[in-house]
């Protein structure tokens, strides 16, 4: 394996209260009933614009909608309310810091957030220089196309047969099957694991840190 590609919401950070908090102070905002949280969750993962309209049950995205979360999800970052706070999951510290020190091995984020969004996780975290390539809605069209895989793979010389995708959601299962790279699941993520495998997740984690054994990179060099 080359590059491994991971998601952010729901795979490597659990936003979930956060997301929820300006979805259900969006709608109020707008006029609107918010459908719940299983609805709120479903769409996380595509880019906003299109998230939104498809949570609102638009054919089209709703410029009023899209700007409005992305004042109230802005305002409530700002706050820093713990209650809000969107943690990593365990052993996702440790286990990229392992895998970034396999000689050869790249990593990289696909992400339904901002570029601006995605830098910000990255700073948090202290993880400067952790990632080969970035990609965001901002570069990309929004998943499931293979657009970000792609992208990717082309910034690292990656071949989709030496690239995996780790996502939580059925659009990060389906955009690694169109861009032909092996398709990874996580059990803790915001959609059923079922869903996920019967879309082509070749595997499951139940654990992070199975990362590297799953993808056979157990006796891997490190540097």
């Amino acid at each position: 394996m080359d590059l491994i590609i991971f998601d952010l919401d729901g795979t490597l950070i659990n936003s979930e209260a956060i997301i929820l908090e300006a979805q259900f102070e969006t709608f109020r905002r707008c006029g609107r009933v918010h459908p719940g949280r299983e609805a709120g969750l479903g769409i996380v993962g595509l880019t906003l614009d299109i998230a939104m309209a498809r949570l609102a049950g638009l054919d089209e995205p709703d410029d009023t909608l899209t700007q409005t979360y992305r004042e109230v999800f802005s305002a409530m970052r700002l706050q820093a309310d713990p209650s809000l706070d969107d943690p990593l999951y365990p052993g996702v510290a440790e286990t990229l810091m392992e895998l970034k020190r396999r000689a050869g091995l790249k990593l990289g984020i696909a992400t339904g957030k901002s570029r601006k969004g995605a830098e910000f996780i990255v700073e948090r975290h202290g993880w400067q220089g952790v990632f080969d390539t970035v990609q965001s809605a901002d570069d990309a069209p929004s998943k499931p196309h293979p657009g970000m895989i792609l992208r990717a793979m082309a910034e690292t010389g990656a071949a989709p047969e030496r690239t995996a995708m780790v996502g939580d959601s059925s659009f990060d299962i389906e955009m690694a099957v169109a861009a032909g790279v092996t398709p990874v699941a996580v059990s803790w993520g915001f959609q059923p694991v079922a869903n996920l495998v019967s879309l082509g997740a070749r595997h499951v984690l139940s654990d992070f840190a199975e990362l590297p054994a799953v993808l056979g990179l157990a006796q891997q060099a490190t540097v």
